[in-house]
């Protein structure tokens, strides 16, 4: 079925005032050598911020939705320096919790790769003021008063056992939050799976009980999925997925997939994204979405992307496919125009350095438009 969107022309002014979309997790300071040396010998690096919740939080920004983000940082120019971003992005700040001025911001060193050597990431992240945002250092119902999603990730709740805490901080404070949500408020997570930062046991313990319990809509990949849950792609078995043996998908087996997903952890939606890297340069890309209903929505077609940066390619497509979700009534509509705007959106996100997706909404409508009536138009000034 085709579906036609004119995402400029959405009127947004449902949604409400104050933030519809409220995500929290941690940002960090990302490094990359700017002498084109590897990181051991660098002498330069252009600094940039990083993570998978803030890189939603300004996709559906962009796109035109009122959009908060919370997070723990120390009150120090790193800190600042987030918190000047996310305003410059349009969030909403007013929940940022103020660490000490010693305490750690996370950090990665990311090595940029460049066929046949693969990107590299160095996390430090240890400790960091992001991995003790705790129950009662956030307002959640003032935080969440106008909220329709709330979003977070399992890296997230990694962090603990990453840092070796005896608790769960983050996690603490989700449930605080989960509980404080107003009715009619989705809760979103992506799964994301880090084996840098927790076992497939540790991950399965922790995320289990917050899927089943908390999650209405779940974006993972199948990856992860066979990884931690031994579980198949229809007829592309868990093993296979494992060694990368998939070869193509059908239709009936992403639907079967997604499926076990809803009927496992008891999801209103399960959406799954699909990369396919031929190269470090050269990936191709696609995605799908079902609800408990039945409907059923996959990309028309595989798409590539001539790579410039990956990171945070999967978090602008999640912004994409909440937009779908939180813009349009009817829910087979909606799983069609997140699929197609996250597509969108992730095509052109992946072709800027760094993770924000500076991207407009006109660019993704145009790209829309052209996937679907195919071809391009070269413009002139």
């Amino acid at each position: 079925m085709a579906f036609e969107f004119d995402i400029l022309r959405d009127d947004l002014t449902g949604l409400g005032r104050g933030p519809a979309f409220v995500a929290f997790g941690e940002t960090m300071v990302r490094d990359m050598p700017a002498d084109n040396q590897r990181p051991e010998r660098t002498q330069q690096v252009w600094l940039s911020m990083a993570g998978s919740e803030l890189t939603l939080a300004v996709t559906l920004s962009r796109l035109g939705v009122p959009s908060s983000y919370i997070t723990r940082v120390p009150d120090n120019p790193y800190g600042w320096m987030l918190r000047n971003l996310a305003r410059e992005q349009g969030l909403d700040t007013a929940h940022f919790v103020w660490a000490d001025r010693a305490d750690l911001m996370g950090r990665f060193m990311y090595e940029l790769g460049r066929s046949p050597r693969p990107g590299t990431v160095w996390y430090q992240r240890k400790h960091s003021a992001a991995s003790q945002l705790g129950a009662g250092m956030v307002d959640w119902g003032a935080a969440l008063r106008e909220a329709r999603l709330f979003h977070t990730s399992g890296i997230t709740f990694a962090l603990a056992n990453h840092s070796g805490y005896p608790r769960n901080h983050l996690l603490e404070a989700f449930q605080e939050a989960a509980a404080a949500k107003p009715a009619g408020c989705l809760v979103g997570l992506d799964f994301n799976y880090r084996s840098t930062l927790w076992s497939v046991a540790q991950c399965k313990a922790a995320l289990t009980p917050v899927l089943t319990d908390h999650v209405d809509v779940l974006i993972t990949t199948i990856e992860d999925m066979a990884g931690v849950y031994g579980m198949s792609c229809g007829r592309v078995s868990a093993a296979e997925i494992e060694k990368g043996d998939i070869g193509r998908l059908e239709d009936e087996d992403v639907r079967a997939f997604l499926q076990e997903l809803t009927e496992r952890f008891r999801l209103r939606v399960a959406g799954v994204t699909i990369r396919y890297p031929d190269s470090h340069e050269q990936h191709r890309w696609e995605a799908a979405a079902m609800d408990a209903q039945g409907h059923f929505f996959r990309s028309p077609a595989i798409r590539p992307i001539v790579l410039l940066d990956r990171l945070g390619g999967g978090d602008t497509w999640n912004g994409g496919f909440y937009y779908g979700l939180l813009t349009e009534p009817d829910p087979e509509r909606a799983l069609a125009k997140g699929v197609l705007v996250g597509d969108a959106a992730t095509r052109l996100k992946q072709t800027l350095m760094y993770d924000l997706p500076i991207i407009t909404k006109a660019e993704v409508q145009a790209l829309l438009r052209a996937d679907l009536r195919g071809g391009g138009k070269r413009t002139t000034r």
